[in-house]
């Protein structure tokens, strides 16, 4: 039984192309320039766990041919990574019971306030159901199989990454605790964030993100939410070093 991630989203907040907007990137006819807002499905040891459920949780679903998540990770409560998760009625409805979420505590509450009509003790009929299991960043099991969180840090909200055996996937940092890169080691396969050249105040620049993977020293890694401010898929992969690609929404690498 092979591990493998499909990267369902690799797009920054507002996506690929942005609205409106008539820049190259945006323009491009290629497929691999075209970013729904980052998320991946991760199947580690016979479970598939969902990381991240954006705006675009339903059509990404549809679009990977409507995989059967076990589980959803949250990495933090921003809406990019969070405003899809009213679509989970369609897995209550599947599953007969409400939908097993792991997040921290802070996000649970913004889920709280987000979709207060799930937490509601009068739960009008049809409404998400969510059973929402605390994390922090120590490691914990689904049924068994071993997650080790990532702490980071996205200017300066505490966020997670995860790491699922030989691979680990951190997105919306902008800084890794020098403490938590003994967490990484040995991974054979790591994906980080980045979105443009040059400093960003909560996410890795270009510079930065390549600098985080040849520490990290993975076999394979790829570069996420990515936005418009980079160069195309073609031309950001002819730049990279060895070893360092964009990933692209659809992709599935195993590890």
């Amino acid at each position: 039984m092979s591990n493998r991630v499909t990267f369902l989203g690799t797009g920054t907040s507002q996506g690929v192309p942005v609205i409106c907007c008539d820049c190259p990137v945006c323009q491009s006819e290629d497929a691999h320039d075209k970013r729904l807002r980052s998320s991946v499905l991760v199947e580690y040891d016979g479970l598939k766990i969902l990381v991240d459920a954006g705006p675009d949780f339903r059509q990404q679903m549809l679009r990977a041919g409507s995989p059967r998540p076990d589980a959803i990770l949250l990495t933090h409560h921003h809406i990019d990574h969070t405003g899809g998760l009213d679509d989970v009625r369609a897995l209550n409805h599947l599953c007969n019971r409400d939908f097993p979420i792991y997040c921290e505590r802070n996000v649970e509450e913004s889920l709280q306030k987000q979709f207060y009509y799930a937490f509601s003790s009068r739960k009008y009929p049809g409404a998400p159901g969510f059973d929402i299991r605390t994390i922090t960043s120590n490691p914990f099991e689904i049924e068994g199989r071993e997650i080790v969180p990532i702490r980071a840090m996205h200017y300066k909200l505490p966020i997670l990454g995860f790491r699922f055996g030989d691979f680990a996937y951190v997105t919306d940092a902008n800084y890794i605790p020098e403490s938590e890169f003994v967490k990484l080691e040995g991974v054979k396969l790591f994906v980080v964030n980045t979105v443009r050249r040059g400093k960003h105040i909560s996410h890795f620049s270009l510079e930065e993100a390549v600098s985080v993977c040849l520490k990290v020293g993975a076999e394979r890694s790829f570069l996420t939410h990515i936005s418009h401010l980079l160069p195309t898929h073609r031309e950001l992969s002819a730049e990279l070093p060895t070893g360092i690609l964009p990933a692209y929404d659809g992709l599935s690498v195993e590890f």
